[in-house]
């Protein structure tokens, strides 16, 4: 399982002075002010969120230290972790989408489909990208219980032992 967890992208810079546009990935929107310092991908840069307000579509946020529509506009597209201790705990069929990455997809009839490679959300709900076993180009799966009626993900002590599937 997944040790970090991306809880946001930044969009874009908004204004002048700045703040930024930020997708958050959490169930609450606004949650994501409350996990702490977020870091990049690479762990090489910390932000702190100082204020962040709802607005259309997404949120405006700024961070301790960017000042200026400058530095925001470097930030644009960098995604938000933090570690996995810090979100809070799951409901027994809950998970979150970076536990399905690595997942075996498997048809109704147990045939083998291939394997999750990520999770999109193009706007109209999320989708699961699938590497197909023969190594061809990957498939785009809705991810709904009509598409994937089932998921498997191991519990965490047993993850080194089995990585669970998802049902296709």
């Amino acid at each position: 399982m997944a040790e970090r967890i991306c809880v946001a992208q930044i969009g874009g810079a908004h204004g002048l002075r700045g703040e930024v546009k930020l997708k958050s990935f959490t169930a609450d929107p606004m949650a994501v002010s409350g996990y702490g310092p977020l870091t990049t991908e690479d762990g090489s840069a910390t932000f702190e969120i100082e204020a962040v307000r709802p607005a259309k579509g997404h949120l405006v946020a700024r961070f301790r230290g960017v000042e200026d529509r400058n530095a925001a506009e470097r930030l644009a597209n960098v995604r938000l972790f933090v570690p996995r201790e810090r979100l809070p705990p799951l409901a027994t069929d809950e998970f979150y989408h970076a536990d399905l990455i690595g997942l075996s997809a498997v048809a109704a009839d147990g045939a083998a489909i291939g394997t999750v490679v990520a999770i999109h959300d193009f706007g109209a709900g999320d989708i699961l990208e699938v590497q197909p076993q023969a190594g061809r180009t990957t498939i785009m799966v809705p991810f709904t219980a009509a598409c994937v009626p089932s998921i498997d993900i191991a519990p965490p002590e047993d993850a080194m032992k089995d990585s669970g599937g998802a049902t296709d």
